[in-house]
Formats: C-alpha cells, sequence, structure tokens
C-alpha cells in the first residue's frame, strides 16, 4: 500500500481518476478489488493474505484472474460485481431488482466517484457513488474491512426520478473459490435452535430465506462455503451473515460457467419499499469472514464485536431468572423467599419475567397494558420486592415484550387500528397474541412512555426484551402495505429511544428464546437468550453453533431444575452448570424447592464461574468434535495463550471405550504448562474406572505434547462433562 496515499478521491469532473485497484488487508485477510472507471467494484480475491503488492502485482493478479472466454456465451467476459447487474450477461441472480412502473428494471450504473480510506488500525473503507442517468438512480456501495479481518458492505440507493421507484430485492454477492464446495448452515426450531447440517454445493442456489417477520429459530445465521470436509480446526471457509432482525434472505450460488457466490440481503415483501423522489434505501449491512477452520472463522466475529466500544466489558453478572420458577404465579412472599435463596447463592442480577402488569396473569391478556399489576402488586409491593432484592445486593431486571398485544387488553380495545393487519382482516392469533403497529406514531409513543415509566420508577438494572410471535400478514392500516421492513426499524428506533432515556440499563435480546439473533440487534442489546430450552444436552449443541457467530459473554445460558421443563429430561447439576459456564451464567430454577446440599453445590459452582468468567470470556472460542462425535471438546483459551479452560462432554456412547488421548487446542508448542482437572467436586473424582491416572495428580507437560499428542481424558458416561484447566507454567 506504500504506493497509494491514506485517502484517494476523485470525481467525474476530475476525470475519474482513482485507482483501479486496491488491497485492503487486516488480520491475515485481503480482499481485492477491480475498479474500473466504467463499472462497479468487483472483488478479485478474498481471503488469505497473499502480501503488500505494487499496482505492477494488483494489476497481475487481476489479470490472472480473467478465465477464457466460454463458447455459446455472450462475446465478452461476463464480469461479476459486488452488485450483480444483469446488462453484463450474467444470468444468475441480479444485485438489483426492481422497476419505475416496468421501466428501468435493468439499469446499468457507472462509477461518479471513490473514495479509498485506510484504517491505521487495519483494513479500510472503499466507497462508490454511481448512477444510471437513464433509469434515474443513484447506487452508494460501500465496502470495509475491519481491523479483525471481517468483511462489512452495504447498499444505498438513491431515487432521482420524478415518480416512485419500486425496489423488489437489492443484494450484494461475494466470490469464493472452486475450492469451496461445500455448505454448512444451521436450522432449527422452538426450543431446538442452531441445527448444523451440510450439503454439497451443486449447480444452482441455495436459498435460505426467513419470513418470520423476526430473525427467526430457523435462520441459517451464518451461510459457510468451504473445502470438502472443512472442520472446526481445519479446511478453508469463507462465511456470511446477514445483519437484520426482520425478513431477510442468504444463498450460495453455482453458475453454469463455474462462478461460484454467496449472497444476502433483506427479503423485502411486495410494495414495501416505494422510493418516492429522491429516497433512499439502505439494504442491510452483510458480514462476511474468511478463515482456516471454523474456530478461525467464528475467531474474528468475536474479534469484531469485542472491539466495540459498546461491548460488554464489566463481569457479566450471575443472572437469576424466576420464569421457570414460578412461571405467571407472582407472590410477594414466595418471591421474596426465593431472592433469599439466590443471594444465598451468590446471584448478583434477579429478573421477574412476564406476569407483573396489567390482566397478565396468564397468556391470555393484558400484554401491552405496560402498567403495574394492583391485582398482585398494587400498594407498593412491587417496590418492596425491588427493595429486598438491592438490599441484599443484587440488581433488578424486568420482562417486557414492546412490539406485542394481547386482543384481549385495555390497548387492543381502545387501539384496534393499532394492530398489524392485511385491511379488514387481523392475522391468525399466535400465543394469543398479535403485533402492535410501532410505525404508527401513537402506537410507538404508547409504548415508549409506558415502558421508560416503568424503567424510572423501578429504577430497572436489566430488561428481558421478548418477541413470542412470528409477523404473519404483517400489514400496516395506515398505509395498507406490508409492514415488516418498517416495524423492523421502527423496533430498532424504540431500542435506541429507550436506552437513550436509561443509559445505565442492560437489554437481553429475545424471542421465543433463540429468534432473533442477530449483528444488527446486538448493536442495541448486551446479550441474547439463545434458546428457551435449558436442558443442559440440548444448550451443548444450541451453545456450540451460536458461537460460530458469538462470544460467550453475549449468550445468555442458565442453570435450570433437575428435570428440564421443556424435554423432561433429569441431569445431573454438574453437568447442567459446567454447560452453562461457557456463556453469560445464570440460574432459572425454584431453588426453595432445592435440598440444602443442591444449593451448597449451586453455589460452588457460581463461585467457580466468578473465577472463571473473564478467561470464558475474554478467551479464544475452540471446538473439537471427537470419537465420531461421541465426544465434543469446547474450551477457552486467553489471547496471550497463558491459560485455558477445556470442557470434555460425553454426548453419545461411542462403539469403544475408554476414549483416546485428547489433544488441546490453542496452546503456544513453546510453552511449557500445568494441567490440572477443575471445577466443584474435582477432589472426589478418584475412581480409577472412571479417571485417568494423571487426575489426582496433574500434569506439567510442553505445549507441543499437549497439543499434537494429548493426554487422556476421564471416561464419563453420556451427558457428564469434565473441566480441565491449563496454566503456563510459572
Amino acid at each position: 500500500m506504500a504506493t497509494m496515499p491514506k485517502v484517494e478521491d476523485a470525481r467525474q469532473g476530475a476525470g475519474r481518476a482513482w485507482p483501479q485497484h486496491v488491497r485492503l488487508a487486516a488480520s491475515g485477510v485481503a480482499v481485492v478489488l477491480s475498479l474500473p472507471a466504467d463499472a462497479l467494484p468487483a472483488i478479485v480475491h478474498w481471503g488469505a493474505d497473499p502480501g503488500d503488492l505494487d499496482d505492477a502485482g494488483l494489476a497481475g493478479l487481476i489479470a490472472s484472474s480473467v478465465p477464457a472466454l466460454a463458447t455459446n456465451g455472450v462475446d465478452d467476459h461476463v464480469r461479476v460485481a459486488v452488485l450483480p447487474e444483469s446488462w453484463t450477461g450474467w444470468t444468475g441472480t441480479p444485485g438489483l431488482e426492481g422497476h419505475r412502473s416496468g421501466r428501468a428494471w435493468s439499469p446499468r450504473f457507472r462509477p461518479e466517484s471513490v473514495e479509498v480510506r485506510y484504517d491505521d488500525a487495519g483494513g479500510g473503507l472503499v466507497t462508490t457513488t454511481a448512477s444510471d442517468d437513464d433509469a434515474a438512480l443513484r447506487l452508494v456501495l460501500e465496502i470495509e474491512l475491519l481491523a479483525s479481518g471481517i468483511l462489512r458492505l452495504r447498499a444505498h440507493l438513491t431515487n432521482l426520478g420524478d415518480d416512485h421507484y419500486t425496489v423488489d430485492a437489492l443484494r450484494l454477492a461475494l466470490p469464493v473459490p472452486t475450492s469451496a464446495d461445500e455448505l454448512l448452515d444451521l436450522a432449527g426450531r422452538w426450543a431446538k435452535e442452531r441445527v448444523p447440517q451440510r450439503r454439497a454445493l451443486t449447480v444452482g442456489t441455495h436459498l435460505r430465506e426467513g419470513r418470520h417477520g423476526r430473525t427467526g429459530a430457523d435462520a441459517a445465521t451464518l451461510l459457510v462455503a468451504g473445502r470438502h470436509g472443512f472442520d472446526f480446526d481445519r479446511g478453508e471457509v469463507w462465511g456470511v451473515h446477514v445483519a437484520f432482525s426482520g425478513n431477510h434472505q442468504v444463498a450460495a450460488e453455482r453458475t453454469f460457467d463455474g462462478r461460484r457466490l454467496l449472497l444476502g440481503g433483506e427479503l423485502l415483501l411486495p410494495g414495501e419499499i416505494e422510493l418516492d423522489p429522491g429516497q433512499t434505501y439502505s439494504s442491510p449491512r452483510l458480514y462476511a469472514g474468511h478463515g482456516v477452520g471454523l474456530d478461525e472463522l467464528a475467531a474474528r466475529f468475536h474479534d469484531h464485536l469485542r472491539s466495540r466500544d459498546r461491548h460488554p466489558r464489566s463481569p457479566r453478572p450471575v443472572t437469576m431468572n424466576v420464569w421457570e420458577a414460578v412461571y405467571f404465579d407472582h407472590d410477594l412472599e414466595r418471591l421474596i423467599a426465593l431472592a433469599d435463596r439466590a443471594a444465598e447463592a451468590g446471584v448478583e442480577r434477579y429478573v421477574l419475567d412476564d406476569g407483573w402488569f396489567g390482566s397478565r396473569r396468564d397468556d391470555s391478556s393484558g400484554l401491552g397494558d405496560w402498567r403495574i399489576a394492583d391485582e398482585v402488586w398494587g400498594g407498593g409491593r412491587l417496590e418492596r420486592l425491588v427493595e429486598h432484592v438491592r438490599g441484599l445486593g443484587m440488581e433488578f431486571g424486568l420482562w417486557f415484550e414492546p412490539e406485542m398485544v394481547n386482543p384481549d387488553s385495555e390497548l387492543a380495545a381502545a387501539h384496534p387500528e393499532w394492530l398489524l393487519q392485511v385491511p379488514g382482516r387481523l392475522p391468525v392469533e399466535a400465543r394469543r397474541q398479535q403485533v402492535l403497529d410501532l410505525t404508527h406514531p401513537g402506537a410507538f409513543e404508547h409504548v415508549r412512555s409506558s415502558v421508560s415509566a416503568v424503567l424510572g420508577q423501578l429504577g430497572v438494572d436489566f430488561v428481558k426484551w421478548d418477541h413470542n410471535r412470528d409477523l404473519v400478514d404483517a400489514g400496516s392500516t395506515r398505509t395498507g402495505r406490508a409492514g415488516v421492513h418498517a416495524q423492523t426499524l421502527a423496533a430498532y428506533r424504540l431500542m435506541d429511544e429507550i436506552r437513550a432515556a436509561h443509559p445505565r440499563i442492560e437489554i437481553e435480546a429475545c424471542s421465543s428464546g433463540g429468534a432473533r439473533v442477530d449483528l444488527e440487534v446486538l448493536e442495541r442489546t448486551d446479550r441474547v437468550w439463545a434458546s428457551d430450552c435449558i436442558d443442559a444436552r440440548e444448550r451443548q449443541q444450541i451453545q456450540r453453533w451460536t458461537a460460530q457467530l458469538l462470544p460467550p459473554e453475549l449468550v445468555g445460558s442458565h442453570v435450570g431444575a433437575d428435570r428440564a421443563h421443556t424435554t423432561g429430561r433429569r441431569l445431573d447439576l454438574s453437568f447442567r452448570a459446567a454447560t452453562a459456564l461457557f456463556g453469560h451464567f445464570g440460574i432459572e430454577w425454584d431453588l426453595t424447592a432445592a435440598g440444602p446440599e443442591e444449593r451448597a453445590e449451586l453455589r460452588e459452582w457460581v463461585g467457580y464461574y466468578k473465577r472463571m468468567r473473564d478467561l470464558v470470556h475474554t478467551g479464544r472460542v475452540v471446538r473439537r468434535s471427537l470419537e465420531q462425535g461421541d465426544l465434543w471438546l469446547h474450551g477457552a483459551v486467553r489471547p496471550d495463550r497463558s491459560e485455558a479452560l477445556y470442557a470434555v462432554t460425553v454426548v453419545e456412547r461411542h462403539v469403544t471405550w475408554p476414549p483416546g488421548p485428547v489433544r488441546l487446542p490453542g496452546l503456544d508448542p513453546e510453552r511449557t504448562y500445568v494441567v490440572r482437572p477443575s471445577g466443584p467436586g474435582v477432589a472426589e473424582q478418584t475412581d480409577p474406572r472412571v479417571y485417568p491416572e494423571w487426575w489426582g495428580t496433574g500434569l506439567r507437560l510442553p505445549g507441543a505434547v499437549l497439543t499434537s499428542v494429548g493426554i487422556s481424558v476421564p471416561a464419563l458416561d453420556p451427558d457428564h462433562t469434565a473441566l480441565i484447566h491449563v496454566e503456563a507454567a510459572r
């Protein structure tokens, strides 16, 4: 980059003198862009950094990537830009789909200016402004390589004409090489989110659409293409994520001429975006990462999130949510007793869930009436609970579902026009509720002011922000149009304004559990609730794959009762707690019904989490699947590799037993480490039929041995975890 100034900028009047090619590089990743004078930017290379190249080297790289002309095709090379255009001869998915009453349906954008800005911390930003005078459209493309090595893209489309322009789709595309011949994304449903699925990248389009009006429990989350057989520790991979909490789509496309693309953008319902003259539509941000192995890809997203100014820095407090302890059965004395048990266990934040407001004694009524319920909490009783919780040294949190309303509520009775609907027809009910149209000024102000008033009255520290149904037939009574796009932006604005009014609160994004997990909602929230299922066996998988996008400190993970409420499965406390340890640890269990031995053991786990949370919440996540997937390893390794904590979990009975040696990834091969069993109750783990000989004495071994040879691990029963702590020798 020495041949280029810090900022390069040229506009039409300056003769379009911008550089014809640019390399941005950060954290071992590079993106090389072709920036011609008469066409949109195209990515020539995205992946491992080939090293610093002068102008001649960049030009040579670009020239070397041009393929031979195929027969029976167009008579020139088909150029696929970041926003693919049909005029080039491209017959794959176009970047822009739209029209002006049937006209201007195939625009050709020509650049007006290109600005290149390099970042001192690594990476940089290329902003291209282009227009099509005949279609009367302007396009601004932002291509940014962040210091983490994450690529972030966005497009802005402006209507320069005198009449409306309809936008049906605006997608951005990234090329991947022909070595990327296998796909991985995630599926799921309520209480079983983040289920991995793999398939070959065959000719055609692998399309994942989210039409829930929220991110969705079945969202792809991250669509990954990579070399066949890629795993956590091997194989080059490329992945994309659409940062949007409404309808969206992500796709992998392989065309007849060998091109392979990853695409993403918002999924727009008919007529959602009708641009008035001068109006602009901005696409969601598309995040993209490259790495060798899924762990390195995940680390780039984690590094990006941890680098944000507003990323939570304070120790993540042990949180008790009372939902599975009491459900809707709110009683002051019972909840005070539960708070006492929570404080005794070492809880630092106490959260009162659904049922404290209006007529909300079950899920059939009262949603939307955000005032303290006189029936159960009147006469200052809720204030007494808050005072008691604070007197025990805990923060106080409260549940809201601001975007929803029960038809049986004072709000719905007074303002039926505030419900999203197809004119004349309410959507089918889900969970006996409907969606409040936040684009209606009256509805927005009602929610903003009433929620804010309760937060101020009680001095709430934490909000569990729920969203418990899909947006079906989500139209506005004001416009008659589909309203998911506008509703999503209004929900963001509501979060922003409530945070501005109460800057010290933290917010959890919950949506029937894990149906609102995306990078845009995390610009406004401090953690997500990964699933309503806290069965530790199910949570092992849910958290393992949520970690492909999010670091553990952003993922709420709670210890439930011995019998899981969502599955009926019974699991030992040690397994439940060890699973919750690798997240933002909490409790969702009626401790007043727990025996003294259980409470004592839980107190030990809470103390252990407090000692280990700095390591878990700043460390590099490592994962392995061993013994043909029957034995899982999960760990956190400090960035300087001075310390690590590993969990070894048996998820199924293997065909042979005991397990073979397990390698401990992420350590420095040049250092010597002390290896010890870890966690509460480790002193009692002495059975030689289960625990290896070194378990009672510890080990002192070079990192090279630990990472390349491995160590024996306990021969556990299924649904049990052993913890191993590793620290550099002094």
